[in-house]
């Protein structure tokens, strides 16, 4: 049985359970522990990908296409294991397995019940995602006295009492506030939090405690004895200013050592934290600094896109230079225009979206950024949008658009592929019946890029592999059109068949490349991504007025 250490969270929501718990595993996982973390989410949702990203923020994808919470955005950045579906679970989909299992007759007519089948399908659920490791991570979505999160609390209960102490691990995460007007950090919504924890049949081993101030002796021995945890297990979780911090000041309170000892892992040797006290360095010490624009339909809230800003300032880690993020609606462009919006920006990314709102300030940010030179790094719908533009005002297709936004456009250079080919390959007539589920691609796909590219000199190999999740493509009908035109396809499918990146030629364009793709699901803090790295050192040569190309040719 894999030792599993369950984080919790009280007092309030968005405290950074997820952060906290992905920072503890990165810790173990530098000590030479094979590491894996699990996100367990109360809504009732089966998965997150048709939630709302104002509500809900990103739609995380795995390399199995799995459609998931954002956390695993946070897990995969902080931790070298790649995860899959088993490794997010939310409630919808536990009663839908339950329900499809009392369908068949599985449970032989008895009454199913929260206690035992629906418990019971989370602890297999645990079981499946966690075997094989040294270690386990598993975090509990919402906070203590969520009705939702019941079932899930219960589960994690029956597992501690059958493994026991040495299996099993409860980290609880609360807020201790700073209060103002009295100066002084209040411990007992901490209190109450561990009481409302311990009334389901729970004691946390370990606690740690969110706050602006640093968690004075004084009342980390009050906390302990309010709350039966040891005084060298109430963790002070201070407020970083760098994200990347936070690794290094849990083990500098010993809390992986704690763990260690508690759950007697092996092998126990000292962690190596150097690639985050680089990390760390960088970003406090750039030599440099650009700012982008993020030209999105969710901007006001940037959780929708919280892969894409982390990978631009890992973008910018790799070569010391901080990465200033101007944020826009890309509505603004259509009214308030991007020369007045853009022009004072080192390069421009475009991120995804779905859905015709602002797809036209998508097209004009790349109009803007193809006819000004400055970087254009569009992703997902920021390829889309780049291909209207090219074809509009390069390639003279007027009322070239999308299919997602104008079903009757008379040049439908994006489309569903089920508008544009059958499956032998023919083409034919665009159905307005199509089924826009059914076209969905998810998950890693190769591609192989073409030589000579500005793609295939940045990823520095022929065949690639990146995450996708989207329903419209690149029309072949339009690939020769558009190629003959000035539009480089820089990267295809390995069928032949898609197509994946686009580009401008050097001598026209110092930097404008888009992918279909996300490639900010493979960023990562510690090693980066080459189409973020490779933006970022475009910009920053924008900004030097190009002198630092003209080193680099030299």
């Amino acid at each position: 049985m894999t030792p599993l250490i369950f984080v919790t969270g009280g007092v309030v929501s968005s405290l950074g359970k997820g952060i906290a718990a992905a920072s503890l595993a990165s810790i173990l996982e530098t000590r030479g522990l094979k590491v894996t973390m699990m996100k367990l989410d109360p809504y009732i949702n089966v998965d997150p990908g048709t939630m709302s990203p104002f509500q809900h923020g990103e739609v995380y994808v795995t390399d199995d296409g799995a459609e998931t919470d954002l956390d695993l955005g946070h897990y995969e950045r902080f931790v070298r294991t790649r995860l899959s579906r088993r490794n997010s679970v939310t409630t919808g989909r536990i009663y839908e397995a339950v329900i499809r299992k009392e369908r068949r007759g599985d449970y032989l007519g008895a009454t199913v019940q929260v206690i035992p089948h629906i418990t019971d399908e989370i602890r297999r659920c645990i079981d499946e995602a966690t075997e094989g490791y040294d270690v386990a991570l598993v975090e509990i979505g919402g906070t203590v006295g969520d009705i939702e999160s019941l079932p899930f609390l219960e589960a994690i209960r029956q597992i501690r009492a059958e493994r026991g102490p040495e299996k099993a691990l409860f980290m609880h995460l609360t807020l201790v506030p700073w209060i103002a007007a009295a100066g002084e950090l209040k411990t007992k919504p901490t209190q109450h939090s561990v009481k409302e924890l311990r009334s389901i049949g729970i004691q946390p081993d370990v606690l740690l405690c969110r706050s602006e101030q640093p968690l004075p002796d004084g009342e980390r021995r009050k906390i302990a004895l309010f709350t039966n945890v040891p005084e060298r297990a109430v963790i002070s979780v201070q407020d970083v200013d760098v994200l990347y911090k936070l690794p290094l000041e849990l083990h500098a309170q010993g809390l992986d050592a704690l763990v260690v000892d508690r759950l007697r892992l092996q092998p126990p040797r000292p962690a190596d934290l150097h690639e985050w006290e680089a990390a760390v360095d960088a970003t406090v010490n750039p030599v440099d600094e650009v700012t982008i624009a993020v030209v999105g339909k969710y901007v006001d809230h940037k959780d929708a896109y919280k892969s894409v800003g982390e990978a631009l300032k890992h973008g910018g880690l790799r070569q010391r230079t901080r990465v200033n993020l101007k944020w826009l609606e890309s509505q603004d462009m259509e009214t308030a225009g991007a020369e007045a919006l853009l022009a004072d920006v080192d390069g421009i990314l475009v991120p995804g979206g779905f859905g015709d709102r602002g797809f036209e300030g998508k097209v004009l940010t790349s109009k803007f950024a193809r006819e000004h030179g400055i970087p254009y790094f569009g992703i997902c719908y920021g390829m889309q949008a780049a291909v209207v533009d090219f074809a509009r005002h390069r390639a003279g297709l007027e009322g070239a658009n999308s299919t997602e936004n104008d079903k009757q456009c008379p040049h439908p250079v994006i489309g569903l592929i089920t508008e544009w080919r059958t499956s032998t390959g023919d083409v034919e007539k665009r159905d307005e019946k199509s089924d826009l589920g059914g076209t969905m691609r998810l998950g890693l796909q190769e591609q192989r890029l073409k030589p000579g590219t500005l793609a295939r000199e940045l990823y520095g190999k022929d065949v690639v592999a990146e995450r996708h999740r989207h329903r419209y493509e690149f029309n072949n009908r339009y690939r020769t059109q558009l190629e003959d035109a000035g539009l480089v396809i820089a990267g295809k499918s390995m069928d032949d068949t898609l197509v994946e990146v686009v580009e401008l030629p050097r001598d026209e364009h110092p930097w404008f490349l888009a992918c279909q793709a996300h490639p900010e699901f493979l960023s990562t803090p510690r090693e980066g991504h080459p189409l973020f790295v490779g933006f970022i050192r475009a910009a920053r040569e924008k900004k030097a007025g190009g002198s630092l190309l003209k080193e680099a040719r030299a």
